[in-house]
């Protein structure tokens, strides 16, 4: 049984950085505070918990002296101001790409232009996104985009980990929501994800069965799997090796396997290993 891993799977490099920074903050610090998980995934949450990287809800449990993370989705103003108010320590995590996207929404709230973000409700990254300018509009879906009144003039931005396939659909609407068709358009799908995307695509034609590594709380590993399943029924996600079913290797010859942008690299080896074991396994009930 042959395995393919995607070339780009796993953590991309705004993730990375920010898990590294951490642990730094952590070592040179000894404890290092971060409001809410630093990614989604519970693994990375834990290891860091475990090297003094502590998870508080709001800013009042950092202390005045304490060291602050801002995390790789990005921050709201408000928070932001909090933190040098008090003259707390603060380190900025953020991927480089999301504060791009908030370079963006601002100069096309310049230009007066209501902003629309392609992307999900409540998730951190739009959250922050959609504060840095106001009255902004959060659309996930086609059939959002078409209960919209029509806007005069109207700046759109996405989500960094969209699928484009969900944004194409939703700006296609939206051309049809402006007066005169004032529109401007800013993919800001992040270089990282688009591989990731056309990658898995590629693989799930490929491959007898896709294996997508990934937190259920991330949004980017949810829409891997998303993507590998409109192309291969045999699509499964896992969040670590344990999760690993057998039954779904009988017959098959080639595992084209994937990860979510949160995901460490060792969780990807990990299930690497269980397939190749798994793959030995069958083979030698197939010889018996």
């Amino acid at each position: 049984m042959k395995t393919i891993i995607a070339k780009d799977a796993g953590y991309c490099f705004g993730v990375r950085d920010a898990v590294n920074v951490a642990y730094d903050a952590a070592k040179k610090f000894g404890k290092v505070y971060m409001l809410g998980d630093i990614v989604h995934n519970e693994n990375v949450v834990s290891d860091l918990s475990k090297a003094g990287a502590v998870v508080v809800d709001k800013i009042s449990q950092v202390p005045d002296n304490g060291t602050l993370l801002f995390r790789a989705h990005g921050t709201k103003k408000n928070i932001w101001q909090e933190a040098k108010a008090r003259k707390i320590n603060i380190i900025d995590a953020t991927c480089p790409l999301v504060h791009d996207i908030h370079h963006e929404v601002k100069t096309l709230a310049a230009e007066g232009r209501r902003i629309i973000i392609i992307g999900d409700h409540g998730h951190d990254e739009v959250i922050a996104i959609a504060d840095q300018v106001k009255d902004t509009i959060v659309i996930s879906n086609p059939e959002e985009a078409n209960q919209l009144r029509k806007m005069k003039k109207i700046g759109i931005v996405t989500q960094s980990t969209q699928m484009l396939s969900n944004v194409k659909n939703i700006v296609s609407i939206l051309m049809s929501k402006t007066i005169n068709v004032d529109l401007r358009f800013i993919n800001t799908i992040c270089f990282p994800t688009r591989r990731n995307h056309e990658q898995i695509e590629t693989l799930s034609e490929e491959c007898d069965l896709i294996i997508i590594i990934g937190s259920f709380t991330s949004a980017n590993s949810k829409r891997l799997t998303e993507l590998a399943r409109k192309k291969n029924k045999n699509a499964y996600q896992v969040t670590n090796e344990s999760e690993l079913n057998e039954q779904w290797f009988k017959g098959v010859d080639t595992v084209g396997v994937s990860a979510g942008a949160s995901t460490p690299d060792y969780i990807i080896k990990e299930v690497k290993s269980k397939i190749d074991k798994i793959g030995r396994n069958i083979n030698g009930k197939r010889q018996n």
